[in-house]
């Protein structure tokens, strides 16, 4: 394994630590709308990277540079389906806590690797190894087990579910881009951009229901945790994770993020009283065996 390759190991396990606290702030944040939670953080999170990028040694100078040369119709074009994707994906993700458990919800979203390889493989080129294939499987497998066979499944948890499903097709998508880019335009630059971009998306129709928000939707405890959301899971996790987009192949990448599972049950069960079934310790178990099968 290259050196870049362990560098990019290492941001995505550091990514998954800020990951993991994503589940409890939402929930935080509540009774907030999920669209002015997500128009929140993607607001923070972009102001917060901007800022980064300016202390930065060149990269925003860099990003002027390879933008200018390029078609800005292009770029812009592209850099707004980056940010619907982008804007989609946190919305459903952060819809769904509404409607279903940490668990599922954090499960449903990290069968994002299969929308990952096989967008990989078709605009990339970048296909894996069919012993790899087998352990994205078994990850796919032992996110199922977590959050399969739930006794107490209702209309109201199944919507959640599918919310959460929304939200892994766009992240599989979000991923691919991120990859995409790398060569293109500086990490934070990016970052700045999409981030940037997607609560711009986000923000008209935030702004709509702003004052119909219930109350409690703007007393401090929630705005420190959309704050929060934004700074860390955001501004830090998500920017290590396209950090890492660039030096590894996307699907292991999302495999190993997929740990956010495992350490958002921990979080929601010590902070949040989730107490987490069998189901969701064996499934937390079976994706670490598959983790190790693709990286093997």
């Amino acid at each position: 394994m290259q050196p870049a390759e362990k560098r990019g190991l290492l941001y995505v396990a550091l990514a998954v630590a800020f990951l993991s606290t994503s589940p409890v702030l939402i929930v935080w944040a509540d009774p907030m709308p999920s669209l002015l939670k997500t128009t929140g953080r993607l607001l923070v999170g972009a102001l917060v990277i901007a800022v980064l990028s300016r202390f930065v040694r060149g990269e925003a100078v860099a990003g002027e540079q390879q933008v200018s040369a390029r078609s800005h119709g292009q770029s812009a074009a592209r850099f707004a389906a980056y940010g619907l994707v982008t804007a989609l994906h946190f919305l459903f993700y952060v819809a769904s806590l509404e409607y279903t458990t940490a668990a599922h919800a954090l499960a449903i979203v990290y069968t994002a690797p299969i929308f990952v390889t096989l967008l990989s493989a078709a605009t990339l080129k970048e296909p894996i190894h069919r012993r790899q294939w087998f352990g994205v499987g078994v990850t796919v497998l032992g996110i199922a087990i977590l959050a399969g066979l739930e006794p107490t499944m209702t209309p109201r948890m199944a919507f959640g579910d599918l919310l959460a499903l929304l939200s892994a097709i766009t992240y599989g998508f979000y991923s691919v881009a991120g990859r995409y880019e790398r060569g293109r335009y500086p990490l934070l630059v990016y970052a700045s951009r999409v981030y940037g971009v997607a609560a711009l998306w986000l923000l008209p129709a935030a702004l709509l229901i702003a004052p119909t928000a219930p109350n409690g939707s703007w007393d401090w405890p929630q705005i420190v945790a959309v704050i929060a959301l934004g700074v860390g899971p955001h501004a830090l996790g998500h920017t290590l994770y396209n950090a890492s987009l660039r030096r590894v192949h996307a699907t292991y990448v999302n495999i190993i993020a997929s740990q956010e599972v495992t350490g958002g049950i921990i979080l929601a069960f010590l902070i949040l009283g989730q107490v987490p079934s069998i189901n969701s310790l064996v499934g937390a178990l079976v994706t670490l065996i598959g983790i190790a099968l693709v990286l093997k």
